[in-house]
Parts: C-alpha cells; structure tokens; sequence
C-alpha cells in the first residue's frame, strides 16, 4: 500500500493536488486529524477491498500537538509495511496573500485578532516539522493551475512504484534560483545562443540550438561532468530510499544552454531510472 501526505501552506495548491491523486485512482481523506493516521492505516491494511494508494491532506487545521507528534506518528504506521511519502507545497508569502486576495478566501488561522500576513508566517511555523520531513517540496510560486496538475500528475500519482524520480529542470538565474531544487548547477560559463542573431529566437529544444550547442567542447565537457557526479551520487540517495530528487540547470534567461544540458540529462538518465522527468521554467521569455 501506498501512502501519500499532502501538506502545505494554506493557497498553495494543495487541494488541487488531492484532486489529482484521486482522479489517479487514490483513496483520497482532506485534513485528516495527524492522530487518527495510525488507525486509519491499519483499518485499510485489513479491509478486504483495500486501495493500493491512499491520499491523505493534513495541515494546519490539525490539534498543534498532533503536527508536532507527526514524526512519531510515522514511525508507527511503519510496522504495516506501507510506502508512505510527504509531499509539501509552499510558495511566496506575497503569492499567496495575493492568492488569498483575488478568491476572497479566509485564511484558516486568521481571526479578529489576526491579519493574512500574520497567520500565513504563523502556519509556516506549525508546519515546520511536516516541513522538515518532506520527501518532496514543491514552489507553487510560479505554477499556474495546470502546470500544478501536471507536475503532481507526472511525479506523484505516476511514482507507483519504489525507487528514485528524478526531475531535471532548466531555469533562468535573472529569474531566481528553485528553492526545491536538491542540486543546482551553473551552466552560464558556456557559449550563449542568444549573441547569435539568428539562434537568438529559438531555444533548447529545438534544432539550431541543439546542433551549436552540440558543437562546442566547453559543452561536452560540463555535460561530461554533471553526468559523472550524478552517476556518482544518485546511488547515493537511492540507498536511503530517497522518493525524490529534483536536480536544478540555470543558464542566464533559461531558453538555451540550461534547456540544452536539462534535455541531454533526462536522456541519458532515463536510460537507468525508472522515472525521469524534465521541466523548463522559462522558456517563452527570450531575454539572454
């Protein structure tokens, strides 16, 4: 059985997250009381009709004990041989203020007494300890609603199976670095497309790119490299049953030689993981 924890920030997307798991196919439970987890798994392990997945949000809406019991509380559903995984969604906190303000929602911690910008540093601080044992952290900051979907759809629901998922994603540094990257790398040492008139619209993925980047050394050899240590080191995390890895490429402006070696990573990779992913932040903005 497959256990699958949806924590976060309160708009930060995760009940759109719970929406996917359940339309892959998971027995999905919105805040869920951290205390009845135990019960609940062990319920599920002897009904006979038992679902292989299960999707269970739990947020700041929980008893403050509760959360901060919630390492322990996971160590005791380990006895019923489960996978069990935690996914936590953050953003911004000027994001989601504003997030807030465009749905006119109510901030579950605020009150009275307590303003937006308030209780939205107040739930940061009950949800350290789901926070720090996260398998995977997601920044929604920039994520539209269905790039969410996707990107919970392609490695969440679609992880079915232990082992190592692995995203590679381009980004521009003028943009900012990922926060929930694991491992970042700086490619803009490398020749850039963009001084090049007629490359200058095209980007990573596409032909022109691909065969001047190609053509450079100082690009073979970065690519050589990133690959070696990766090759090093990701047997590294897979022997601690690490669920998630998500390894960051920036360029200047994310349109061409991030893109370029984020691609030529997934492909190489995907020849030895089961689930390798690659995702470009920028591309559609084409300054260098």
């Amino acid at each position: 059985m497959r256990i699958v924890i949806i924590s976060g920030r309160s708009g930060s997307g995760k009940s759109t997250a719970l929406h996917v798991m359940e339309d892959a196919g998971f027995y999905c439970i919105d805040n869920l009381p951290a205390g009845l987890l135990r019960p609940l798994v062990e319920n599920m392990k002897q009904a006979e009709n038992s679902p292989d997945g299960i999707a269970i949000s739990i947020d700041a809406r929980n008893m403050i004990e509760d959360l901060s019991r919630l390492p322990a509380l996971l160590s005791e559903i380990k006895v019923f041989d489960v996978q069990c995984e935690i996914i936590y969604l953050d953003a911004k906190d000027s994001t989601l203020i504003t997030r807030f303000s465009e749905t006119r929602r109510k901030h579950p911690l605020s009150d009275e007494n307590t303003g937006l910008r308030e209780a939205i540093s107040r739930e940061k601080s009950l949800l350290e300890p789901i926070a720090t044992l996260a398998d995977l952290v997601i920044d929604t900051t920039d994520l539209n609603l269905y790039e969410l979907r996707d990107l919970i759809k392609q490695r969440v629901a679609q992880h079915d199976s232990p082992g190592l998922a692995i995203l590679f994603e381009s980004f521009g540094f003028k943009r900012g670095v990922p926060v929930d990257a694991d491992f970042v790398f700086d490619v803009r040492c490398l020749p850039n497309p963009y001084w090049h008139k007629e490359l200058r619209e095209y980007n990573g993925t596409q032909q022109p790119i691909i065969d001047f980047l190609g053509g450079q050394d100082s690009v073979k050899t970065m690519l050589d490299d990133i690959t070696a240590y990766l090759e090093k080191w990701l047997p590294q995390f897979t022997s601690i049953s690490r669920n998630y890895l998500t390894v960051a490429i920036g360029c200047t402006g994310g349109q061409h030689r991030s893109v370029y070696i984020s691609e030529a990573l997934q492909q190489h990779f995907a020849k030895k993981f089961a689930n390798v992913q690659v995702r470009h932040k920028e591309i559609g903005d084409h300054s260098p």
